[in-house]
């Protein structure tokens, strides 16, 4: 149609390695804690987004169905956000293809939101920084925040308003050569019974722990940093189990309790720690969800995968992600 822009853009998903858990500001997204995550190579999202003078609405497709009711809304109120900045009249047509599972707890709307959040800007030819576009894409879902432009590691500064609320890459260390791989234990893939959204908020309103983890997470932050700047592999694989098991804790502390594992989850967590007392550096880590990811050298991949499928699961390796791109304008 005349007047009508499009773009295609690519972006993968991250896991966080020090997470955040429910939001200080429903509205702005405003997390309570900094994060910071890794970008996987192995998950990505790629979305199509149009921008047609004459659409009389706005017209949503993941994997080729057309979303309705909650799912829909979300894209929408977040296309709202990109239609005021923008002189253009008309609606968005978006279509995205995932290659991760969606809603099973392996960071889908990280990528899911960055690729629209680019896509989209592209489109509207808006011409959005890449903190601006971090800022846009938090708007969408909190982790897309790191997923908008950075590979490899990406810190999510909480910040205490829209302006300060965004993510920035983090250079490598220089200590000793760290080539991480998240082994990724696929219990489950199919839709949590409690999105990470709601499980999160029950958490913050009711949990008596959380006030003490986000102390807690703070000081594993640091930590984390000053591991990452040495190139300590151990020492960033100890803090990302410890922050993950400590958010699940505070999670099960929740009234009622938000329980994401599973007996399998038990089965390769255990797993894990055989793999430790075996000699093998492999620290676990899990969002909202049953699936575990499994930190460890590229060297010991393959003993890590092959663990876990003896433990009953089926396996997706990862290496670290490259930051999202235009596809095309």
């Amino acid at each position: 149609m005349a007047g009508d822009t499009q773009a295609t853009a690519t972006a993968h998903v991250n896991v966080a390695l020090v997470k955040y858990c429910g939001k200080r500001d429903t509205e702005l997204v405003i997390p309570w804690t900094s994060s910071l995550s890794m970008t996987l190579d192995a998950f990505w999202t790629t979305t199509t987004v149009r921008f047609c003078a004459e659409a009389g609405e706005d017209q949503v497709t993941l994997d080729g169905a057309h979303l309705t009711g909650e799912p829909r809304r979300r894209v929408t109120k977040f296309l709202d956000l990109v239609r005021p900045r923008t002189s253009r009249a008309g609606r968005f047509v978006v279509d995205s293809a995932n290659t991760v599972p969606t809603g099973a707890g392996l960071a889908s709307s990280s990528s899911g939101f960055a690729a629209p959040a680019m896509a989209a800007s592209a489109a509207s030819r808006l011409p959005l920084d890449t903190t601006a576009l971090s800022r846009l894409a938090r708007r969408g879902s909190r982790s897309a925040a790191r997923s908008t432009i950075f590979g490899g590691s990406a810190l999510w500064h909480a910040g205490h308003d829209d302006e300060s609320s965004y993510a920035e890459a983090v250079p490598a260390g220089e200590g000793v050569p760290f080539e991480p791989v998240m082994v990724v234990a696929l219990v489950d893939t199919a839709h949590t019974t409690i999105s990470s959204r709601d499980g999160m908020q029950r958490t913050v309103d009711t949990s008596p722990l959380f006030r003490p983890w986000v102390g807690s997470a703070a000081a594993d932050l640091k930590e984390m940093r000053d591991a990452l700047a040495q190139g300590n592999p151990d020492g960033v694989g100890e803090i990302a189990e410890r922050n993950a098991l400590g958010m699940h804790a505070t999670m099960l502390a929740a009234r009622p309790a938000v329980r994401y594992f599973t007996p399998a989850t038990v089965t390769v967590l255990d797993a894990v720690l055989e793999l430790r007392r075996a000699g093998v550096s492999a620290y676990a880590t899990m969002d909202a969800g049953p699936n575990v990811k499994i930190l460890c050298h590229r060297a010991d991949a393959d003993t890590v995968a092959a663990a876990v499928r003896a433990a009953g699961c089926p396996t997706a390796v990862a290496e670290v992600g490259p930051a999202a791109r235009l596809v095309r304008t």
